[in-house]
């Protein structure tokens, strides 16, 4: 276990003046524990009782040291069973102050070593929850600042009378003013994702039709790349029960990533299909594609694929980090999972939804009426 620093550091070390013995570890029961600290104690007062008689010690003399060993024997194993609260209110002590990377020794096999062990679960899941924090401030400020900097500095250069307020001007400054807003709508989505689970409006979806939709939406802000979609869906009426926005976010994220790392001119692939009890939606580009190793942490919020790789010069628009995240979200809430699919040429994102709907537990449903 590391040492917390300040107070709490100071007085672990008071504490460990005295040994931390702990031979009661392996008993499995604090109850038997107790009961074998009572006997070991009257055994060890009797046996020095009976050694001091049998030497003629008196007993003026023998029952005293009787019962001071007897209790510095008590005091050696009580602290023994009692070490781990100790440490484990240092522990709490200290991450009140914001250090979540202490562990509390858990070696006893009974309450109180469970108990520890979830402590440690516990600040393990703290020290990490802390961490994702920290990331998400930091990440949060760089991707509003960009735009916010690129928009401030357009309309100073327009005020300025440093570059006349163009067509050109003006789109590129709408451009960053988009960028922003598709941000801030990402943060109120990933905080319905901090929320937990909400309730999903199931209805049937003609699988069609809805990717022809959200292709048709997306097309109209691909950053101007000149972009083909190819919609294919077999058999052409294939349906599936889902929340259809919800279902909408998750095709409309992947179509903003896969618009991202195109190439200009390039081809965007919409294939659905079923397989077994379940309807299949991958949506294909034609971009540098994603690295093995990047591939589960990509879901991860504010995650990104490595500088090897999904670099494109019309990257640079502004990827957030958090719309597959979304996407893995507004998936697991129907009971489905996302993956990357290997391909030989660009990157294709496949989800898979069961036909009928089977939410997650914990997932309340709703009919459309």
């Amino acid at each position: 276990m590391r040492e917390p620093h300040g107070p709490q550091g100071k007085a672990r070390k008071e504490h460990r003046r005295l040994p931390d013995v702990r031979p009661l570890d392996p008993v499995r029961s604090i109850k038997t524990k107790l009961g074998v600290l009572v006997v070991a104690t009257v055994t060890f007062a009797v046996l020095i009782t009976w050694v001091g008689l049998r030497n003629e010690l008196g007993p003026t003399r023998t029952f005293p040291l009787a019962i001071f060993l007897s209790l510095v024997l008590t005091q050696l194993l009580a602290r023994g069973m009692t070490s781990p609260l100790r440490d484990m209110t240092a522990a709490a002590q200290a991450m009140a102050d914001g250090h979540y990377s202490i562990r509390v020794r858990a070696t006893s096999r009974d309450e109180v070593g469970q108990l520890a062990e979830a402590f440690n679960m516990m600040a393990a899941d703290l020290h990490n929850s802390d961490k994702i924090r920290r990331e998400l401030i930091a990440n949060v400020s760089h991707e509003l600042r960009t735009p916010v900097a690129a928009l401030q500095a357009q309309l100073e250069n327009m005020v300025d009378g440093v570059t006349e307020p163009t067509k050109a001007s003006l789109e590129l400054a709408l451009e960053q003013t988009e960028r922003l807003t598709r941000l801030v709508t990402y943060l109120l989505d990933l905080s319905r994702v901090e929320a937990g689970a909400s309730a999903l409006v199931l209805s049937d979806v003609a699988v069609g039709d809805f990717l022809e939709e959200c292709a048709q939406a997306v097309s109209m802000v691909d950053a101007g790349k000149g972009l083909s979609y190819v919609v294919d869906v077999t058999p052409p009426d294939l349906s599936l029960e889902a929340d259809a926005e919800r279902l909408r976010q998750v095709v409309t994220n992947l179509l903003q990533n896969a618009i991202r790392h195109s190439p200009h001119g390039g081809t965007v692939r919409l294939d659905a299909y079923p397989v077994d009890d379940t309807v299949v939606i991958e949506v294909s580009d034609e971009g540098p594609g994603i690295a093995p190793e990047d591939r589960e942490r990509i879901f991860e919020r504010f995650a990104r694929g490595s500088s090897a790789t999904r670099v494109h010069s019309g990257s640079a628009s502004g990827g957030t980090g958090i719309g597959l995240a979304i996407v893995r979200w507004a998936v697991d809430l129907h009971g489905g999972h996302v993956e990357v699919a290997d391909t030989t040429r660009g990157a294709t994102m496949r989800v898979t939804l069961p036909a009928v709907a089977r939410p997650a537990p914990g997932v309340t449903t709703e009919s459309d009426a």
